[in-house]
């Protein structure tokens, strides 16, 4: 089933094939596979995602809000999405001659202040 209308959001043919062994094949509760093809599920997904709009409100070209949501949540509880963040970092490291796994860290002091005083200063009550 193809949407006649596409969005900036969508998955090219490349993003796709990159992204779907990541996702299980959906089944229903009695296995039988599902009719809502994972591809769209991932474009709604990304148009959420892109446009901050409510699931309510996902066009109707999409699947339905709800199995969108359910997807989503799942995907999310079951550490999908790390897994493919993960691998997408592992294989953008190695493209640019990188190891896969980095081996430091760096932590800017000017990004990680808490207060000018100090805690004890901060939280001593005015006279």
């Amino acid at each position: 089933m193809t949407r006649q209308k596409a969005y900036p959001t969508d998955l090219s043919d490349a993003e796709w094939m990159i992204l779907e062994p990541w996702l299980d094949p959906p089944r229903s509760r009695q296995g039988r596979p599902r009719s809502v093809a994972r591809r769209e599920i991932l474009d709604a997904i990304f148009y959420q995602l892109r446009t901050g709009c409510q699931w309510r409100y996902l066009p109707p070209e999409f699947p339905n809000w709800q199995t969108v949501y359910w997807y989503f949540a799942r995907w999310r509880d079951d550490g999908t999405w790390e897994r493919i963040n993960d691998a997408l970092r592992r294989r953008l490291r190695v493209r640019l001659g990188r190891e896969a796994e980095p081996n430091a860290g760096i932590v800017d002091s000017q990004s990680a202040k808490t207060t000018e005083k100090g805690a004890i200063g901060a939280s001593t009550p005015p006279s």
